[in-house]
């Protein structure tokens, strides 16, 4: 956001201009100096409604396609709040369509298509300046948006997890001996190989060690 202003008067009127096109921007900023009008530039439509709280403009232009929040909606949102203000569209050819439904939804004074020239203001300004329009959009958004709009639907509600059955205290656990049947054999306890393996070992030695000393005694005599 900035501001970009050469009146002096402190009584001027405020023109919002919200868009986020450079070369739009640069030509609405000259169309509306030379009427007189302080001006204020938003570049989304969040920060145009905050804006719009803010100073209470005589006037806002404001392009459809911007992001954050279209035009359309940033302006209901800005009608919702409360004020006098003129809402002005301005939008590319190819949106007229568009143009025409926000104008009447949003309760705009007029459309003008982009590029904006200051012959096409001389044109509307009468209208411009007239009675500012009901806003019939904010009784039923829904039904006034375009079909073709692309809509969040909610996420589908989640199955519910099943409920664990509360188990009872420990101390009303029955004891383990008790949960055992009569004929449930005894848990047969691990053999020891520890000890047969350590025999094995020795008589391995001794054989190895008998055998050496048998080898030594056949050497002594040849």
């Amino acid at each position: 956001m900035s501001y970009v202003s050469e009146v002096s008067s402190d009584d001027a009127p405020t023109v919002l201009i919200v868009d986020n096109n450079q070369m739009s921007i640069m030509r609405l900023k000259e169309v509306f100096r030379k009427r007189g009008f302080a001006l204020v530039v938003c570049e989304d439509g969040d920060e145009a409604v905050d804006e719009y709280i803010r100073i209470n403009p005589e006037l806002v232009v404001m392009s459809l396609d911007i992001p954050s929040l279209d035009g359309h909606l940033a302006a209901l949102e800005m009608r919702e709040h409360g004020g006098d203000s003129r809402i002005l569209f301005i939008a590319p050819n190819r949106l007229s369509d568009l143009a025409e439904q926000a104008t009447f939804s949003a309760g705009a004074v007029g459309w003008l298509t982009k590029p904006v020239t200051q012959s096409q203001l001389d044109e509307i300004w009468d209208e411009v300046l007239g009675e500012i329009p009901e806003a019939p959009g904010l009784e039923d958004l829904d039904q006034l948006y375009p079909e073709d709009r692309i809509k969040v639907e909610p996420d589908e509600a989640l199955p519910a997890l099943p409920v664990l059955a509360e188990l009872p205290p420990l101390e009303e656990l029955p004891p383990l001996e008790a949960t055992l049947s009569p004929d449930t054999p005894a848990a047969k306890p691990k053999k020891k190989k520890g000890l047969r393996n350590f025999l094995i070992l020795l008589l391995l030695i001794g054989v190895g060690a008998a055998a050496a000393y048998q080898q030594g005694h056949l050497d002594g005599l040849l």
